[in-house]
């Protein structure tokens, strides 16, 4: 593309700044545009939250409907919240003004699944503004799901698929340690998950979507949350876990079919996994094992993924689309 590509931040909480520096960063990005609702970043310049201290001469505002309306963007890069129903009013504004929206909301990596009907609705009003809109991520969105279907590709037969995922949370953001619920009593943690407020949004979409690769028929998709608990004190920069109080949160999702286990997917997410590791087994023809020693860094890896998906989503065919669909691959400078 001859010209820079001119695109909106939506959301400057961490995940939605670390996109923003990566925009700043790339040659064929320009910003041109921020939006927040926390007051303590509205009316700051971009600059001001990033580390570096640049500034882009973007002023973060509240005012979603002014900012689109004067920046003009080629693209919108969306990172506010997990629940597609609390997402769909922002993003379904931006489709209004013609443009496409990459979004980390976890549960538009495969909306299928969980909220049809709303799928039906974001695709169509994305087609009659001839747009596109993509949920991306780490997880979902690459490592238990993308990454997974990468490697199905170079199997003759697939008959299962377990991943798994052990996630060191103490070198992740502050949020991601509170909504695993690190530093909590047994009892406080499981009175949050009976109230939906810890868990690990995304976890049956993966499923969901490795499973319609396969073909499956799912009779039923489980998910399992527990706690993993401390077996000695540790501390982060942002909390402290005491020995027998969790240290974060073990949750399973299992795709059945046929009365058979067919996808399993493991996300151990705690403060002090010392074997953390991306880990994906496939048995069929042939089997494939493959192991990321670390594991691959969510807050990183997740700028990375979506500003790499914007050559491929703004020439993509209009509507919603899913991982499934994109070719994605490293893009820079």
């Amino acid at each position: 593309m001859s010209s820079k590509i001119r695109v909106v931040q939506y959301g400057m909480g961490p995940i939605g700044r670390g996109i923003a520096q990566l925009v700043l960063e790339r040659e064929s990005l320009i910003l041109v545009g921020a939006i927040e609702i926390d007051p303590a970043l509205v009316g700051k310049n971009v600059g001001e939250v990033l580390k570096g201290g640049e500034k882009p001469g973007v002023e973060i505002s509240e005012d979603a409907e002014a900012v689109l309306a004067s920046s003009a963007p080629d693209i919108v890069l969306h990172a506010t919240v997990f629940s597609l129903e609390k997402a769909a009013p922002q993003i379904q504004q931006v489709l209004e003004h013609g443009v496409d929206v990459i979004s980390t909301c976890e549960e538009l990596a495969y909306p299928f699944y969980h909220h049809p009907e709303l799928s039906e609705e974001m695709d169509r009003l994305a087609r009659q503004h001839e747009v596109t809109v993509l949920g991306s991520g780490v997880n979902p969105g690459f490592v238990m799901d993308k990454l997974v279907l990468t490697l199905m590709a170079a199997c003759r037969r697939v008959e299962r698929v377990h991943v798994r995922r052990e996630v060191n949370a103490a070198l992740r953001r502050e949020p991601l340690q509170r909504k695993v619920g690190a530093g909590l009593r047994r009892d406080q943690f499981d009175a949050l998950v009976a109230e939906g407020k810890i868990r690990h949004v995304g976890l049956p979409e993966s499923a969901a979507m490795i499973a319609h690769i396969m073909g499956l028929e799912p009779t039923d998709i489980t998910e399992t949350i527990d706690a993993v608990i401390a077996d000695q004190d540790m501390t982060t920069p942002f909390l402290t876990v005491k020995k027998g109080e969790v240290a974060g949160v073990e949750q399973v999702a299992k795709v059945m079919a046929g009365g058979e286990e067919k996808i399993t997917l493991e996300l151990r997410m705690y403060v002090g996994a010392e074997a953390a590791a991306d880990t994906i087994y496939i048995q069929g023809e042939p089997e494939i094992h493959m192991t990321i020693p670390g594991g691959i860094h969510g807050d990183v890896a997740t700028a990375a993924i979506v500003v790499n998906a914007i050559p491929t989503v703004l020439s993509a065919k209009p509507g919603l689309i899913t991982m499934i669909d994109v070719p994605i691959s490293y893009w820079g400078p």
